[in-house]
């Protein structure tokens, strides 16, 4: 059935090879056999942990200049070239944090805009935190924030905190809580 929805790829086409980001937009073949174009983000990838001690949840507070606005998120960051996931979560909570777990496991991998770009977030969820100084990349600016995660969860539910991989995780946790 789901074989009715595959489209072919017939040519690709870069458009920018960046830093962060390719730009395509490819030659496909429709299920019908109609021609079409398809243009998209080509992105490595991220991956980003949830760290919760004693009720208290760890976000960072930092600007996101795409919206033009300061938003409200868990650590994370981009994958650097043939790195495993887990290794860039535990890295950027260090980083942004100044935390590091004793154990980390996956809590699940999100597509955050399906409609454009291939991007895949890792996401993990950190248990035994051990607290150092914080150091962020030289062209960060952010500020840690700690707040029990009933208040995290209300910023979710009430739209204050607008970030896709903090709401899945924030909102996994509390239904994994509910739950118990």
């Amino acid at each position: 059935m789901d074989e009715k929805l595959i489209e072919k790829e017939v040519k690709e086409n870069k458009l920018y090879d960046g830093r962060v980001i390719n730009l395509r937009v490819d030659d496909v073949l429709l299920p019908d056999g109609r021609a079409a174009k398809r243009e998209y983000v080509e992105h490595r990838g991220g991956a980003a942990i949830l760290a919760i001690e004693e009720g208290q949840v760890y976000l960072v507070r930092q600007f996101r200049y795409p919206y033009r606005e300061v938003l409200l998120e868990i650590p994370a960051g981009k994958l650097e070239a043939g790195e495993e996931p887990i290794v860039t979560a535990a890295r950027e909570l260090e980083e942004e944090t100044g935390l590091s777990a004793e154990r980390i496991e996956p809590y699940g991998i999100i597509y955050p805009s399906p409609g454009y770009t291939d991007e895949k977030l890792y996401i993990f969820v950190a248990y035994g935190l051990k607290h150092s100084a914080a150091h962020p990349d030289s062209d960060e600016f952010l500020n840690v924030v700690r707040m029990p995660v009933e208040e995290a969860i209300d910023k979710v539910t009430s739209g204050e905190i607008k970030d896709s991989k903090t709401c899945y995780a924030l909102l996994k946790y509390a239904l994994s809580q509910a739950a118990k």
